[in-house]
């Protein structure tokens, strides 16, 4: 399929698609007149890309995901749920520092709305 083909099949634009092939995401033949030429297996290849895109993963983590996802279960090795539980635990770090930073944003609107005073550094001396 070209890769028109396999962008109405997947609903991802081509662009996206060129990215993917670029990273190793996904692969094509070409053909004698040079066109992409894409195995009909790409449309759930792509599908599952997306959705790793869209749980916040990097292309190179995907890349890394990929193979293990494909594997029959007997042959995965553990490397999926190490990497798996590694995203994880980022965002939940990123998580932490966002509730930090909206706590201490908070704080400041409650304590300038309270008051009803400039705050200190715009006090004049």
């Amino acid at each position: 399929m070209r890769i028109g083909e396999l962008a109405d099949a997947s609903g991802v634009s081509t662009r996206s698609l060129r990215y993917y092939e670029e990273h190793g995401l996904i692969r094509s033949e070409r053909t004698s007149g040079g066109w992409r030429d894409f195995d009909r297996s790409m449309v759930e290849r792509v599908v599952m890309i997306q959705h790793l895109f869209a749980a916040g993963l990097c292309s190179a983590t995907i890349n890394e995901l990929l193979p293990c996802l494909e594997a029959p279960p007997e042959e995965r090795t553990g490397v999926m749920e190490e990497l798996l539980a590694q995203e994880v635990e980022r965002l939940e770090a990123k998580r932490r520092d966002i509730d930090r930073e909206l706590d201490t944003l908070q704080a400041l609107r409650n304590e300038t709305a309270l008051s009803g005073s400039s705050p200190p550094w715009d006090a004049a001396e």
